[in-house]
């Protein structure tokens, strides 16, 4: 049902190559790219991710309650996804773990623009 989910950015260069990193990570790569719009992941694939400049020229901000969540494909991608945005100044959010009894396990940060985010995986 979702296509992609959109951020924003007021430092599009420096939020693309902490999301060029993220996205390497899962095996993607941008797939759209415009002045002030990329966009990563696979035409006719699962939902993507995009980076923008608020078009109304205003700041952006970050939303509160609102978060992405990227799937891996297992806990070590969890983890090394989690140490990977870390590393390239993302703030914790909660580290890697599971989390309750149903086989959920997510690590969760904050991109450098406060984006909230978790890298997860269902067992």
């Amino acid at each position: 049902m979702i296509g992609y989910v959109t951020l924003g950015t007021n430092d599009l260069q420096r939020a693309a190559k902490f999301y060029d990193a993220i996205a390497a990570e899962l095996g993607t790569k941008r797939m759209m790219e415009f002045d002030t719009f990329i966009a990563w992941g696979e035409p006719g694939g699962g939902a993507g991710i995009g980076l923008t400049k608020p078009f109304d020229g205003n700041v952006a901000t970050v939303g509160n309650g609102v978060m992405v969540a990227l799937a891996c494909k297992d806990t070590a991608q969890v983890d090394r996804l989690y140490k990977l945005a870390i590393s390239m100044g993302a703030k914790d959010e909660g580290p890697p773990g599971p989390r309750g009894d149903g086989g959920f396990y997510a690590g969760y940060f904050r991109d450098p623009d406060g984006n909230k985010l978790n890298a997860f995986v269902m067992s």
